[in-house]
């Protein structure tokens, strides 16, 4: 997949100015060396100063990057893993990114939603029965994998990037002001530049589609590169590959490389922390994430830690700018206490969500 590089967010303390451009695919600042040290008041702008959550994390920050104390943690050790729905972008309007795209292209893609099997539809079919009742049937979260693969299937990747593109131009329904591809949180965007800026390597850990993900955040203000992005995962194969093996099959010269059509695995739970056994190969340092999904992946961050760790996890308790689901926001705000991890409120934290411009319907 081909990421556009345009300038990666630069952040400039001058007084108490800050300058901000966005981008994707340039080198994110925890790849530079040295770090920009950036006030915490000018790099996290958007949040209250008095959130505790706030002030809880640039107090870890200081302690983990100061090489004199007794916190101290190397770079290379400073990793930093982000849940994607809910914690950095938003999660359901009326449903995740990934099943709404799933519902356009099984019902609504003049191109495909005649050719659309019988298990795509019935996928849909409960996709869209969430959305008006807000249960979901049990299993759609393989149900949904396996019909995003096979609906999809002999996609070149960059294709799949085209489409996803096209689908972020489309309105999203519950605001005014905003397409599907601009759902991100802004205060939480800080987050990600203020680790970078401090040597943090920062990954995403998402149940969403891996494929989806990086189109999602390809030309988006999130500065994470798609080598640093984990999802759920489907097949790829060869162009000309049919059933054959991959150990029997040779990819030739000029031969395009194309989504295989076959669901393998959700990332979500101790598959998280499986893949990131697998693809970090070292133990994370922070954690933020906002459902149950993620609790294998704070547990993972915070306990037999060698380093000074944390974990952080977002609860909905704004319905006036946000989606919000208080009794939702309840069940995580006691899960942290359970847990020592540290909530993080939508609602008294930040002064916005989307941008000033942004408003619910």
């Amino acid at each position: 997949m081909k990421h556009v590089a345009i300038p990666v967010r630069l952040i400039a303390a001058a007084a108490a100015a800050a300058i901000f451009s966005f981008g994707c695919a340039a080198p994110h600042p925890s790849m530079a060396s040295p770090p920009t040290q950036v006030p915490a008041e000018v790099a996290l702008s958007l949040w209250n100063g008095d959130a505790p959550a706030r002030e809880a994390l640039t107090s870890y920050v200081r302690a983990v990057t100061d090489p004199d104390g007794p916190d101290f943690i190397p770079p290379a050790r400073r990793i930093a893993v982000f849940d994607l729905d809910g914690t950095l972008f938003c999660e359901t309007d009326p449903n995740y990114f990934d099943y709404m795209l799933l519902v356009h292209r099984v019902a609504e893609d003049p191109g495909y939603r005649d050719r659309a099997s019988a298990s795509e539809r019935e996928t849909v079919r409960k996709i869209v029965e969430m959305n008006e009742t807000g249960a979901a049937a049990k299993g759609l979260e393989t149900d949904h994998g396996k019909a995003v693969a096979s609906s999809f299937a002999g996609f070149t990747l960059a294709a799949f990037d085209r489409y996803i593109q096209d689908f972020k131009k489309t309105p999203m329904p519950g605001y005014n002001g905003m397409t599907r591809g601009e759902g991100f949180y802004r205060p939480m965007l800080q987050v990600v530049d203020y680790l970078g800026a401090n040597g943090f390597k920062v990954w995403i850990v998402s149940g969403t589609d891996r494929f989806i993900v990086r189109g999602l955040v390809n030309g988006s203000p999130l500065a994470v590169p798609p080598e640093r992005i984990i999802g759920s995962d489907e097949t790829v194969v060869a162009k000309g590959q049919g059933d054959a093996d991959g150990l029997d099959y040779q990819l030739s010269g000029g031969e395009e490389v194309v989504l295989g059509g076959r669901f393998v695995v959700k990332n979500l739970k101790m598959n998280k922390v499986a893949a990131i056994v697998r693809e970090i190969g070292a133990q994370p340092v922070l954690s933020f994430g906002n459902s149950t999904g993620d609790s294998s992946m704070a547990a993972y961050a915070t306990r037999g830690n060698p380093h000074r760790s944390l974990a952080f996890m977002l609860c909905c308790d704004d319905t006036v700018r946000e989606n919000g689901n208080p009794d939702k926001a309840g069940k995580m705000r006691a899960l942290c206490e359970k847990n020592d991890w540290i909530p993080i409120s939508m609602k008294d934290d930040w002064k916005t969500i989307y941008g000033e411009g942004v408003r619910r319907r």
